[in-house]
């Protein structure tokens, strides 16, 4: 599994990194929105985890580029930004999970393995073939 991190806080970055490397993920990170861009339209991630305040594009511009672009890889925002009107635009502009920071590690390695579970299903539905009898 491969995941795209984007955000600016380098060493948050690395330390998000850093965890889910443990965990068996294949992680590239990326520090600004118009890098989050560039990097998920050429490579087929199965996670996005973005930030909303970057520099570039923020996270909800981001979102609404990938989504324009048709790309469908799910995405978790992870930020600071924890009003409800930040999580409504999150998610209506394509987030598929919006968690706050703080955050609880467990927490994060749960919803990962949760939108990473599921797109792995949705995968595994398109090979099913029929045959006639």
């Amino acid at each position: 599994m491969q995941i795209l991190i984007a955000e600016d806080e380098r060493p948050l970055a690395k330390a998000v990194k850093k965890i889910l490397e443990q965990k068996g993920y294949f992680v590239d990170a990326v520090y600004d929105g118009t890098d989050a861009v560039e990097y998920a339209k050429s490579v087929d991630y199965d996670l996005i985890i973005l930030d909303v305040m970057m520099p570039g594009y923020d996270g909800f511009e981001v979102v609404r580029i990938l989504r324009e672009k048709g790309v469908g890889t799910p995405v978790l925002m992870l930020t600071a930004r924890s009003a409800v009107s930040d999580k409504v635009t999150g998610l209506n502009t394509g987030a598929d999970d919006y968690m706050t920071k703080p955050f609880d590690t467990e927490e994060l390695l749960a919803r990962v393995a949760a939108l990473t579970r599921r797109r792995g299903k949705e995968g595994e539905l398109f090979e099913i073939t029929f045959h006639r009898v």
